[in-house]
């Protein structure tokens, strides 16, 4: 059995929350450089440019990339050998969120009731998914979720005489729908399977996942590149300008499901997908 302060699990949480917020994905700034460069539209190279020159402009002045901080959501992998000592878990993440985001100078986003919308002022509490793994290590990802993306989100409970075309074209249809509203490049995150709740955390989730990598299974990575090219195919373009740059990837996670249903989710992701980890 390892035991771990929950002071170092506050204290990784903070500098995750700035990391995040101020710096994007090596494989996400790559990806943005390569789709302005093959861009043929010259008013949506032009947009990529100054999207590019934002990410620029934040790492050199130590700025949020983007003005929406973001609800903190936070994925925790907890080896099953793990035991926290000097505190509860789930304070310790709260509090590294309020520290990290006062410490930042990160816009807190947070109203602590939905409909009285009363602002917590320290952006918590924070959205916390925890998993229990082998082993005796920790791992945490923060993911800060702007709202712009996450309002244009969709869930439906398709049947399972639903295939997978059914599925493309929902997924067509809510980018679609969403148009300009997410910041467009965007990233799709799609959860399939599952249950109601379940298949919306594998699209978050899926979010988190590396741009530059694809579904490990072929069946579902070949999806993703369908859906990519479909995408790309709309004319939406860069903050809605038209142009072939709509999407910068698809990633597809999936779960078992019940022999009734099949759940499909679709999460969206701005061209400031964001997240950090760190495993202790």
């Amino acid at each position: 059995m390892r035991e771990i302060d929950v002071k170092i699990i506050t204290q990784a949480v903070a500098d995750l929350c700035i990391k995040a917020n101020k710096y994007l994905p090596e494989d996400l700034i790559a990806l943005i450089d390569d789709c302005t460069c093959s861009e043929n539209n010259e008013l949506a190279k032009s947009v990529m440019n100054d999207l590019t020159d934002n990410i620029v402009a934040a790492r050199k002045l130590d700025i949020p990339v983007c003005q929406d901080c973001g609800m903190a959501v936070i994925f925790v992998e907890i080896g099953q050998d793990v035991h926290f000592i000097n505190g509860d878990l789930k304070e310790a993440i709260n509090l590294g969120v309020k520290i990290g985001y006062e410490k930042g100078y990160l816009r807190c986003s947070v109203v602590a009731d939905p409909l009285l919308r009363v602002n917590t002022n320290d952006n918590t509490p924070a959205i916390i998914h925890i998993d229990i793994v082998k082993g005796d290590s920790v791992k945490i990802t923060v993911a800060p979720k702007g709202f712009g993306s996450e309002n244009m989100s969709c869930l439906k409970m398709f049947t399972p005489a639903s295939d997978r075309d059914d599925i493309i074209e929902y997924v067509l249809d809510c980018v679609v729908n969403a148009g300009g509203n997410p910041c467009p490049p965007i990233v799709l995150g799609i959860g399939i399977g599952g249950d109601f709740e379940q298949c919306a955390i594998l699209a978050k989730k899926a979010l988190c996942r590396n741009v530059s990598s694809s579904n490990e299974n072929k069946f579902y990575a070949d999806m993703e590149a369908e859906i990519l090219r479909l995408v790309n195919c709309l004319n939406i373009g860069p903050q809605g300008f038209g142009g072939k740059t709509t999407a910068l990837a698809v990633n597809i996670e999936t779960a078992p499901t019940h022999i009734a249903g099949l759940p499909v989710a679709v999460n969206f992701g701005c061209h400031v997908t964001r997240h950090a980890s760190t495993i202790i």
